[in-house]
């Protein structure tokens, strides 16, 4: 009786852990479709609305429903141009979307069936579904077409099958069901959406844009920051541009705050986040908001809060003060390129949020700082001067706030991030078999996607790794949502997934130009990392991430790992550089 009542207990709690599995990975699956659309739709959005506005501010005339560019001017076809671009954000958000989960058979059906979304007199409606529709057709068209790409077929038909059989029977299904069953009902949520937001005054504008402005500044480049863009960006093709406002004030607060923080406490910094500082003023002013990623890595508890508040302060201030931004893009360039109504407002809205962080983040690190004295009994000094390295004896501080010593075993090159302090003897996270020099071992692979399975395959011989195609999913994943190129030819993807036993590293070095990649600086990539953790390693990849990115970030490091003779070599390096976030 008891041995069955365990062998049922034992069943129930594996079926509950299978459940919970395939929630993850459907949770995974559809935040990455959901990111390949936004991401190939913000260059059309981006396109048109700065046409547009380019349009408007040089050939526009004022008249009682603002400036009109009238039919005879110049600057009219630019301005059709722009609004040609627009009309393309829904059918190509769905269409990545279906692409995502289907493949080349899920492209077709995804822009048309997202083509119906855009247009309401199919099912009865003025506004149409909006950026609502086509997230529901690219899903839809998605499943649809992997469901009957996985019926077997004859071989005969197996080379129409994708080519004809599969687009025309997703798109007639999933257009009619859109057209006489969910076109309307979205229609009429998306409408009252719009409703609501133009309705809105007083305290209901200040939530809405401390929400949209703290999801902005949360995670910098992530899923909630990536939800409240698509949410204000995808309004402004529905006439409403005022969250997109809030959303643009906040973009650009984390990078200028924590640069501002840079300057004025800079000895509180090494010499790699003092140049990140600086980098971070620029990237703000871009829109860039993942200028302030180094920052909350290597102090999330101090810098996530100071981020979070400036950005709720940003959002709120230009809600409130009716701030409209135009273009699916933020921070100070879009209001120098003409995008954006209010612009004094929304330039108090920036630097106000930007103080907001600065002052925070200052008052946390400081409190931090003075934890650690009382913890060690005497003061932390101030990051070495020079080099940015810890020099011997100094404290450095962890991402947690703690302190240790820089000459403590495992405190390494890697800096303050990396939880200095760990003890000596763990196993490495980069063994030479992860290591693979295409300058020196045969041709690279020619594609990114194709190089980062070919790190996963190493990562699996050296045992770390269980399920290859898991890890580059999700690195792949994450390239789409953003790219990993750091600048200076280096490149680290990273994956978090059941896919890997243990945490690892493996690098590439390859010739110039060799492998096509999305790099902020256009330099060719001739390092690339992929960090790989399991599902369960918490903060791992954080620390790892950190570590590694202080070591590439000085130049004398990443010519130690070009000059390297052999895979040894650069494997020796690495674990120097990475000593403090092993396992």
């Amino acid at each position: 009786g008891s041995g069955a009542a365990g062998a049922a207990a034992g069943s129930g709690a594996t079926a509950r852990t299978s459940a919970r599995a395939t929630g993850r990975d459907l949770g995974r699956e559809l935040y990455a479709a959901l990111m390949n659309g936004v991401s190939h739709m913000i260059p059309f959005v981006v396109t048109g609305g700065l046409l547009i506005a380019v349009a408007l501010s040089l050939g526009g005339d004022p008249t009682a429903e603002g400036l009109v560019v009238p039919d005879g001017s110049p600057w009219k076809p630019v301005e059709q141009l722009g609004a040609l671009a627009f009309t393309l954000m829904v059918p190509v958000i769905s269409g990545y979307i279906a692409q995502a989960i289907a493949d080349r058979p899920g492209l077709a059906p995804g822009f048309i069936t997202g083509l119906v979304a855009a247009t309401g007199a199919l099912y009865h409606s003025e506004a149409g579904a909006g950026f609502l529709g086509g997230i529901v057709t690219g899903l839809l068209s998605g499943y649809v077409a992997r469901w009957i790409r996985r019926i077997p077929v004859h071989r005969y038909i197996a080379p129409v099958w994708p080519i004809i059989v599969i687009p025309v029977v997703t798109t007639v299904s999933v257009g009619l069901v859109f057209i006489y069953v969910l076109g309307r009902p979205i229609a009429a949520v998306f409408t009252a959406l719009t409703e609501w937001l133009a309705g809105m005054d007083g305290d209901s504008v200040l939530i809405v844009g401390a929400v949209v402005g703290a999801m902005i500044a949360f995670d910098m480049g992530g899923p909630f920051n990536k939800t409240a863009f698509l949410f204000g960006g995808g309004l402004i093709a529905a006439g409403n541009a005022a969250p997109m406002g809030m959303a643009a004030a906040a973009i650009a607060v984390p990078p200028l705050g924590m640069g501002l923080v840079s300057v004025v406490r800079r000895r509180w910094f090494t010499r790699p986040e003092q140049e990140a500082g600086i980098a971070a003023l620029f990237m703000g002013f871009f829109g860039i908001t993942e200028g302030a990623i180094p920052f909350a890595v290597a102090r999330p508890l101090q810098v996530i809060p100071a981020n979070v508040l400036g950005g709720a302060v940003a959002g709120a201030l230009a809600g409130a003060t009716g701030v409209r931004d135009n273009v699916m893009h933020g921070g100070p360039i879009v209001a120098v390129l003409g995008a954006v109504d209010g612009v004094p407002w929304f330039a108090v809205a920036v630097v106000v949020g930007a103080l907001v962080t600065a002052s925070t983040s200052l008052l946390l690190v400081g409190l931090a700082r003075r934890r650690g004295e009382r913890a060690q009994g005497e003061p932390v000094p101030d990051a070495a001067a020079g080099s940015g390295e810890p020099v011997p004896g100094e404290q450095v501080q962890g991402s947690d706030g703690a302190t240790g010593r820089a000459d403590a075993p495992g405190a390494g090159a890697a800096g303050a991030g990396a939880d200095a302090g760990q003890p000596e003897g763990r196993e490495p996270l980069l063994t030479e078999g992860g290591v693979v020099l295409y300058d020196g071992d045969g041709p690279a692979p020619g594609t990114r996607d194709e190089l980062i399975r070919a790190l996963a395959g190493r990562a699996a011989q050296v045992g770390r790794v269980t399920d290859v195609e898991d890890v580059v999913r999700a690195a792949v994943a994450r390239e789409e949502t953003l790219s990993t190129a750091a600048g200076h030819g280096v490149a680290i993807p990273h994956a978090r997934t059941a896919g890997v036993a243990q945490p690892v590293v493996t690098v590439a070095r390859v010739p110039a130009g060799a492998v096509e990649w999305d790099t902020p600086d256009d330099a060719p990539v001739r390092l690339v990392f992929l960090i790989a953790v399991p599902d369960d390693a918490g903060s791992a990849h954080l620390r790892i991430l950190a570590a590694l990115a202080r070591a590439l970030m000085r130049e004398p490091f990443r010519r130690r790992l070009l000059d390297a003779p052999d895979a040894a070599a650069v494997a020796a390096a690495v674990d120097d550089a990475l000593a403090g976030a092993r396992r």
